[in-house]
């Protein structure tokens, strides 16, 4: 028997059947924002698929980040809970809106405070919003990503007119399409959560 490959095969079989930590990040902090409406519906999907285990960061609960970049205490202080969320993540979904055909100054605030954090991880991207249904917010988010050496998974969910698809208690008001899109989406989260997960392993990114 050729041991060589015996730690090898070990970190592989552990690797395909842990959890994957994943972090959501709730890219909304606009007064009266309909973000949490969506998100309680993704993270009921996250929580759900037996691959997955979550953690939540919402940006509406960043207010003491600045644009600046300066380390002020206030930052400190609210990076002591950000950081670790998404430094422990092996992989992120991460909801926008779409503001004026992109996502929203918070949420680039967020992503701009970290780095390290980001990479080799891959980032799964859910929108909402008018007519366009977030997808230009998406489409700008993957070329930040791709800048911080993350990888975002091809499938999406986009609520088009979201205000409309979700009745007055939240849920969605014909939940087939897209609670099938979360799950090919999820899957192939796992699928890039594994491979890069094991990837860091064995060939850290230089």
């Amino acid at each position: 028997m050729d041991t060589t490959t015996a730690p090898t095969t070990a970190l592989a079989t552990a690797l395909a059947t842990a959890p994957l930590a994943v972090t959501v990040v709730i890219g909304s902090n606009r007064h009266g924002r309909f973000g949490p409406v969506v998100a309680d519906w993704l993270l009921t999907h996250v929580r759900d698929h037996p691959e997955l285990t979550l953690q939540v960061v919402d940006v509406a609960e960043t207010g003491h980040l600045p644009t600046t970049l300066a380390p002020t205490p206030e930052a400190t202080a609210a990076l002591a809970d950000i950081s670790p969320k998404l430094a422990g993540a092996d992989a992120f979904v991460v909801l926008t809106p779409e503001y004026n055909h992109s996502y929203p100054a918070g949420l680039k605030n967020l992503i701009d405070w970290h780095f390290t954090e980001w990479r080799a991880k891959p980032v799964a991207l859910v929108s909402y919003g008018g007519l366009a249904g977030g997808l230009r917010a998406v489409e700008h988010l993957r070329q930040v990503f791709a800048e911080l050496h993350a990888v975002t998974v091809r499938d999406t969910v986009s609520f088009h007119n979201a205000g409309a698809s979700f009745d007055d208690r939240g849920l969605l008001k014909d939940p087939a399409a897209p609670d099938a899109a979360a799950k090919a989406m999820l899957d192939q989260l796992v699928w890039w959560g594994r491979a890069l997960k094991e990837a860091r392993q064995v060939r850290p990114l230089i």
